[in-house]
């Protein structure tokens, strides 16, 4: 367990709110994470879920002090700084590294958790453009294949941080100058252990929403199936279809998600490994369904890079991907 000093401040991290049970029978209860508004949506008893939402969002303030690229003590923070030296990470942090490597070598590299040294080069928030000196200099570090995770303590291993007991798992960068982003996989895994947590109550019907990244669970109190709504690109008040859901996730990529124009260019935020710059593809957005959260999420930006030709394709011969929904630029859903 961290101490005081090495416990980092978490934004809003005391504001939540509940609210229910509607006419449908369902409670809702909301707080902010990972930079979005999480919900959690049920049906059940009220203690039972009160004890689940308590937990639920326990868990998310433990997993952004691991898991987040900018808080300055998280796990991949110190592996990140660490000068390609071994760092000590928790369980959770390595199963999520080695799931993410999985994904990596799945899509061929399309899918690259070291991007972090060219991600954090484009700002969206103030429209800022690197130059490709920058792009350049920062692909030279981009390589998944250079991320290692051992239970085995290395003699080169970094001091453990102060006041963290010592651990058995260790996370390595063979380039110094590499950084680890799970940004595009992490809310996958973390919906799937919410899951595990709301379930623990008994609790049957209900829905996890990570800021897009939804499981439903079950089916609505009323037994029809939970319905996903279809973004339209072209706005974001409105939909272009909506899929049916029970027992699975649905997780959407898209480039209106994060994006601006400068200069009469527009730019988004899926940025192509091999370019450092935002993948040319004919999707707008893709929807992945899967049963587990994290397959949904970790093939979703793949597909969307792929575009709707050799998105399918890669989906079809992926079991994992239950279905997949395309969409291109004027609104047209593309089912795979």
């Amino acid at each position: 367990m961290r101490t005081t000093e090495a416990y980092d401040a978490v934004p809003l991290e005391g504001v939540h709110e509940t609210h229910g049970p509607d006419a449908n029978g369902m409670t809702t209860h909301t707080f902010y994470a990972f930079n979005t508004v999480i919900t959690l949506q049920a049906a059940g008893d009220a203690d039972a879920l009160e004890a689940a939402f308590d937990d639920a969002r326990k868990a998310c303030r433990t997993f952004e002090r691991l898991f987040s690229r900018t808080l300055p003590h998280s796990d991949i923070s110190r592996l990140n700084c660490a000068g390609g030296k071994p760092v000590p990470i928790s369980s959770d942090t390595a199963k999520l590294i080695r799931a993410a490597l999985c994904y990596c070598e799945d899509s061929q590299g399309r899918f690259d958790v070291t991007m972090g040294s060219v991600v954090r080069l484009w700002d969206f928030n103030r429209r800022i453009v690197p130059e490709q000196s920058r792009i350049d200099k920062a692909l030279a570090h981009v390589d998944w294949k250079a991320v290692h995770v051992s239970e085995e303590q290395p003699e080169d291993s970094s001091d453990e941080p102060r006041g963290v007991r010592a651990r058995r798992t260790w996370a390595q960068l063979d380039d110094p100058d590499a950084a680890v982003d799970l940004g595009g996989i992490a809310k996958g895994w973390i919906a799937d252990r919410l899951t595990e947590i709301v379930c623990g109550y008994g609790i049957e019907s209900f829905i996890v929403n990570l800021g897009g990244n939804v499981v439903a669970h079950g089916r609505k109190p009323d037994g029809s199936p939970w319905r996903i709504g279809l973004q339209d690109p072209r706005s974001e008040h409105r939909i272009v279809g909506a899929v049916d859901a029970v027992n699975a996730s649905a997780v959407t990529s898209g480039v209106y998600e994060r994006c601006f124009e400068r200069d009469g260019i527009r730019y988004h935020h899926i940025l192509d490994p091999d370019t450092g710059w935002p993948a040319e593809t004919d999707a707008a957005g893709v929807t992945v369904i899967a049963q587990r959260s994290i397959d949904a999420e970790g093939y979703s930006t793949t597909l969307l890079a792929l575009g709707i030709e050799r998105g399918s394709a890669f989906a079809r011969s992926h079991p994992a991907i239950q279905r997949a929904y395309f969409v291109d630029h004027q609104g047209s859903v593309h089912p795979s």
